[in-house]
């Protein structure tokens, strides 16, 4: 089985690092090797945002595919529907999952991850995958404040 990491990340850092994902790919893999380092620690405490443990089993909960089979063991997860089959531990600031395929979590995980948070990045442990969950909409700002209104 694959083993694979969910970050959920700060908004501001999530249209930062959209298109910089190797970036933000690196600097977890050094604060994974190097925990020690106050430096690191402080950055992925500043750009990471906890995970509301009870909320979000309740919103995997009532939104993972009806045809699937689920079984909540406190912060455990375990999915399955025929021979897919994910596990999934939440930890304060990551969710570790293990699946055969990255596949499985798609039909099977992240779609309800979708719709809790769009700022969630990806990383195999095992591999050298990463990414994120939903592309980050970068919105033009209006600069000057002002609203344009047409009438058609």
């Amino acid at each position: 089985m694959n083993h694979y990491s969910i970050y959920w990340i700060k908004e501001e850092f999530a249209h930062h690092f959209f298109h910089n994902s190797e970036v933000l790919y690196r600097f977890i893999k050094e604060y994974q090797m190097n925990k020690n380092r106050e430096d690191l620690e402080r950055q992925y405490e500043y750009i990471t945002l906890d995970f509301p443990k009870s909320s979000l089993i309740s919103h995997i909960t009532n939104n993972h595919p009806n045809n699937s089979n689920m079984k909540v063991e406190g912060n455990r997860l375990k999915i399955y529907k025929d021979i897919q089959y994910i596990s999934l531990h939440i930890q304060k600031k990551k969710i570790n999952f293990r699946s055969e395929m990255i596949h499985d979590a798609e039909e099977l995980l992240f779609p309800a991850l979708r719709l809790f948070q769009p700022y969630l990045f990806i990383v195999g442990n095992d591999l050298r995958n990463y990414g994120w969950i939903s592309p980050v909409i970068q919105g033009k700002k209006n600069k000057t404040g002002q609203v344009l209104y047409s009438y058609l």
